[in-house]
C-alpha cells in the first residue's frame, strides 16, 4: 500500500513538466504580425521602405502608368493623399503589365508624376502586378489563401486595394473608380 503514494507522486511530477511544455502556453496574438506588414519594398528613389510603418492606418495600394487613360488619377490620388493622409496612406506602383502603358524607368516615373500632377505620395519602383513576374506584395493582394476573400488581380491600371488599421484587405476598386469616389472615401472613413 506504500506503492500508491510513490506512484501519485510520480505521476504528478510527469503531468507538471508535460505542463511547461511551451506549445501549451497560449500565445498572444499580437505577437504576430500581419502579412501586409511583412513586406519591405524600394520606394521610386531606391530606399527601403518598411511596411510595418503603415500599421494603425489605412493604405490604398494602386498600380500606376504614366501613358494610360486613367493617368490623370494620379490628381486625385494626391488629392486624396492631401485631404486624407491622416487616415490612409496611398501608395503608388508603377506597372508596365497593361499595353505597355508604363515605359519609363523609375526616375522618369518620379520626374513625370512630380512634374505633372505634384505627387508626393509614396512611389515605389516598377514592378509586375500580374503575370508570371508578379511581385509578392500582388500575390498576396489577389490570392484568397493569403488575404482570405480576395481572388481579383488588376485587369488595368489604377486598380486599388485598400487595406486597413491592421493589415487586412477589405476592399478592391476597380480602374474606372476614382480614388475621390464616394465609395472610395466611405471604405477609408469606416
Amino acid at each position: 500500500m506504500q506503492k500508491t503514494p510513490i506512484l501519485a507522486a510520480l505521476l504528478w511530477v510527469c503531468l507538471l513538466s508535460s505542463c511547461q511544455h511551451d506549445s501549451l502556453v497560449p500565445t498572444d496574438s499580437t505577437d504576430t504580425i500581419a502579412p501586409f506588414y511583412q513586406f519591405t519594398m524600394n520606394a521610386i528613389d531606391g530606399t527601403p521602405i518598411a511596411f510595418t510603418q503603415y500599421q494603425n492606418k489605412k493604405v490604398l495600394v494602386v498600380n500606376t502608368a504614366t501613358e494610360c487613360g486613367f493617368t490623370p488619377q494620379f490628381a486625385d490620388l494626391q488629392s486624396l493623399h492631401e485631404q486624407l493622409g491622416n487616415k490612409v496612406a496611398v501608395l503608388g506602383f508603377p506597372a508596365n503589365n497593361f499595353a505597355g502603358q508604363e515605359p519609363k524607368d523609375n526616375d522618369e516615373i518620379a520626374s513625370f508624376c512630380t512634374q505633372n500632377y505634384g505627387v508626393t505620395f509614396q512611389m515605389f519602383e516598377k514592378i509586375d502586378v500580374i503575370g508570371t513576374n508578379q511581385h509578392p506584395l500582388y500575390s498576396f493582394l489577389s490570392d484568397t489563401t493569403q488575404n482570405g476573400w480576395n481572388s481579383q488581380v488588376p485587369t488595368w491600371n489604377f486598380c486599388k486595394y485598400l487595406i486597413d488599421e491592421n493589415g487586412k484587405l477589405t476592399h478592391f476598386f476597380p480602374s474606372n473608380i476614382s480614388p475621390l469616389d464616394d465609395s472610395v472615401i466611405a471604405a477609408i472613413n469606416e
